[in-house]
């Protein structure tokens, strides 16, 4: 070899040096992506969950809980239709809609709250459930309950609040498409007022409108225009639902009453049409309907106070508020109050109890519910502190929103898995989780593989008090989840541990979806990291 030719071939080795390093780089990004993506349903080597699974099997759960005709493409294919023919004895058509939980009543209040949730979500992180492929099922569900919604609001006036008796429902076990119980539907209306099913069943349209705004917007009219007259209806009639109808006051009785739910109304109706007159109606009624003077620690179906101050106090910083900046300060002050309490730094005792582990605990009875929801409101509100530039001001100290998002997830990872049970308490997720769950038609073998009667008091004989799992998965399903100590007994009686509702659920949909786009941030963050070592 010559020297020139000896020349050549050092060069060649010097230029493919970077060549082979930039190759190595690359795999070890692909690998990183790879590793991220890849999901047995449990925790990784380094202890994170896949949040994109626990996301689609979440919106799974909503269409076990259909009740109706269902469509040709539902993917929980041990359902079949049910209920086809209630609203006949009273001469409307109330097919459709959503079972709350275990049983097959339909009942109003849970069901708007669980589509004003799942619309929330949508209005959020749409992005994010559009990337991962999951927005047209999040769509579907919300559709399947304001489709209903629009059928239970036959006249101005006029609301149909619940299809089915809990009293004779509970009597029986059975699957839905097997149901021999009363169907009987009750309504609201000028002589029955319920101004809290009104508020909330607006609130719930009025967040769809906003939702299906750009991809469907005569149905976003329709649902606003629903909205609007329902909320007038509860407005001007006012009374709470279960005094007007003592038949849900066992199941879902308005401890909170009807104000609550008459601002928060007001609020989705503002978001939805920038109309100045629900703008001045929560500013003028903060006061009179206590949106100023409740101090909140829990959010839910019942309760409302908190998300209307969290959702109000997020309009102080824009310029066309600023005349009503005093009372949204009042506002903005009780969302804190809400928040500092979840994250353990408020005084005189108004946090909210945690668990050994560290998980919210509020009351014994389906708690993840309140974890679920404090949650979401974490992980909206730390966003909008992230673009604000803000923290939030606690008496024992500031958060920031990075913290106030690291506590959503911890709460989160909890669910998922991380804690002293080792079980995931979503149903479907992960290598353990509860498989007795107290519902009816995942307890009993599928309609589609034994279309054989199975009768009222046969389903209890046979099926309900069976140690066996259950023969279907209720996935995506949030349950109860374990008492104070941590503790969790996975039986089919134990229902305030076992059960599951589509409340429960429904904000888990948005915080998931956030979470993606958290994990995505922080793989693009390693991937620049590995990027500017290289070049260095």
């Amino acid at each position: 070899m010559t020297a020139s030719e000896i020349h050549r071939h050092k060069q060649c080795h010097f230029l493919l040096l970077p060549l082979l390093l930039l190759l190595l780089l690359l795999l070890l990004i692909t690998i990183s992506s790879a590793a991220s993506l890849i999901g047995d349903s449990s925790e990784t080597d380094v202890g994170g969950f896949d949040y994109g699974e626990a996301l689609s099997k979440s919106l799974l759960y909503f269409e076990a809980q259909r009740s109706g005709r269902l469509p040709y493409n539902q993917r929980v294919t041990w359902r079949d239709h049910s209920g086809l023919t209630d609203g006949l004895e009273q001469g409307v058509d109330l097919v459709g809609g959503y079972h709350d939980a275990g049983d097959h009543v339909k009942f109003g209040l849970p069901m708007a709250f669980t589509v004003t949730m799942l619309s929330w979500s949508v209005i959020e992180y749409g992005d994010s459930l559009a990337s991962t492929g999951e927005l047209s099922h999040a769509l579907e569900a919300i559709k399947w309950g304001t489709d209903y919604f629009i059928k239970a609001h036959t006249s101005p006036n006029v609301l149909w609040a619940e299809v089915g008796d809990g009293d004779t429902d509970h009597y029986c076990w059975q699957r839905p498409e097997d149901m021999t119980t009363s169907r009987r539907a009750f309504k609201i209306d000028e002589n029955n007022p319920g101004s809290d099913l009104a508020g909330e069943t607006a609130a719930a349209m009025a967040a769809a409108s906003i939702v299906f705004r750009t991809t469907n917007p005569h149905y976003s009219h329709l649902l606003l225009h629903h909205a609007q007259q329902l909320f007038e209806f509860g407005d001007k009639y006012r009374g709470k639902y279960d005094e007007s109808l003592r038949v849900v006051k066992s199941y879902y009785a308005s401890v909170s009453g009807y104000m609550d739910e008459l601002l928060w109304g007001a609020t989705w109706l503002y978001r939805a049409t920038d109309n100045d007159h629900y703008m001045s109606y929560v500013v003028d009624m903060a006061h009179q309907l206590g949106g100023l003077s409740w101090a909140m620690s829990e959010f839910s179906w019942d309760v409302k106070f908190a998300g209307v101050q969290l959702l109000a106090s997020m309009l102080i910083k824009e310029e066309k508020h600023k005349q009503h900046s005093k009372v949204i300060q009042q506002y903005k002050s009780k969302a804190d109050h809400y928040l500092c309490s979840i994250l353990n730094k408020n005084i005189n005792g108004t946090n909210v109890q945690r668990t050994p582990a560290g998980l919210l605990y509020v009351r014994q009875w389906n708690n993840m519910q309140y974890v679920s929801t404090a949650s979401f409101l974490l992980t909206v509100y730390s966003d909008h502190l992230r673009k604000s530039n803000s923290d939030l001001n606690c008496h024992e100290g500031t958060v920031t929103p990075d913290e106030m998002l690291g506590f959503a997830k911890s709460q989160i990872d909890y669910i998922l898995g991380s804690n002293p049970m080792k079980t995931s308490y979503l149903v479907g997720y992960g290598p353990k989780y509860p498989t007795r769950v107290h519902h009816r038609g995942a307890s009993i073998a599928s309609y589609k593989e034994h279309k054989g009667f199975i009768g009222c008091t046969q389903g209890y004989d046979n099926w309900y008090g069976r140690s066996e799992p259950n023969p279907s998965v209720l996935v995506g399903a949030l349950v109860g989840g374990p008492d104070h100590l941590d503790d969790f007994v996975d039986k089919r009686d134990n229902y305030v541990q076992t059960e599951a509702c589509t409340y429960n659920t429904a904000p888990l949909v948005g915080v998931f979806a956030r979470l993606i786009e958290l994990e995505e941030q922080k793989l693009e963050e390693e991937d620049m990291s590995l990027v500017a070592t290289y070049k260095r």
